[in-house]
């Protein structure tokens, strides 16, 4: 089975999670927008919707959704977005569309985090996939240097800004073996915005597709 069967047949699952009176955050991605497309079928049951990034909203409002501001409606019931990386514990990295700080917001803002994936983004050690850092962009020679110093070769992402006006530093070269303690390190180096680690607001269940199956899992403690 191809990855974008995957993709299609994991998006597909998640609606089985969707209630009635959702108040819904939506991520950003490849997988994401395979169900954007799919959101209509349980339109009755969404009572609010927020999107992380400008392309989500864009893809939301063609299906037909009127998208909210976080802002004017509190918390959220479930927000869903995929993942670059996860291990077992649902700790992830994400970012590789460079919608990360919105992500992080709107998860941090959710009651439960749902993170659908197919099974390549399953690893045993973060890192592999470049670390995205969001940087303000007069500190961006700062914080590289920093990066360097706790091991990794960032290198600036070429002809992008994010929504927030931002660059992004993609770290290569990084074994995050506790992710935790390294999401709060990078935070705290003055300039950085915030990284792709996912381990302070970890999902709370993963959806994967692999060749059989829909494999759903919680975090291992």
């Amino acid at each position: 089975m191809d990855q974008n069967t995957k993709k299609q047949r994991v998006a597909e699952s998640v609606l089985e999670y969707i209630d009635n009176g959702e108040v819904l955050g939506i991520g950003s991605g490849s997988t994401v927008n395979i169900l954007i497309e799919l959101l209509p079928k349980v339109k009755n049951k969404i009572q609010n919707i927020v999107s992380s990034s400008k392309n989500s909203t864009k893809l939301l409002e063609a299906n037909g959704f009127e998208v909210q501001e976080l802002n004017s409606i509190g918390r959220l019931t479930k927000y869903i977005d995929g993942a670059d990386e996860v291990n077992k514990y649902l700790q992830m990295i994400k970012g590789g569309g460079g919608a990360l700080t919105r992500e992080k917001i709107l998860a941090s803002n959710a009651d439960k985090f749902i993170c659908i994936v197919d099974e390549s983004k399953k690893v045993e050690i973060l890192g592999k996939f470049p670390l995205p850092v969001e940087v303000i962009p007069l500190a961006r020679s700062s914080v590289a240097r920093q990066l360097v110093k706790l091991g990794g070769r960032p290198v600036l992402r070429q002809e992008f800004t994010t929504d927030n006006g931002n660059i992004i530093l993609d770290t290569h070269d990084l074994n995050i073996t506790e992710p935790l303690n390294f999401e709060k390190k990078l935070n705290n180096i003055p300039g950085v915005v915030t990284n792709g680690i996912f381990a302070i607001n970890h999902a709370n269940i993963l959806l994967c597709a692999n060749n059989n199956e829909i494999e759903v899992s919680e975090p291992i403690v």
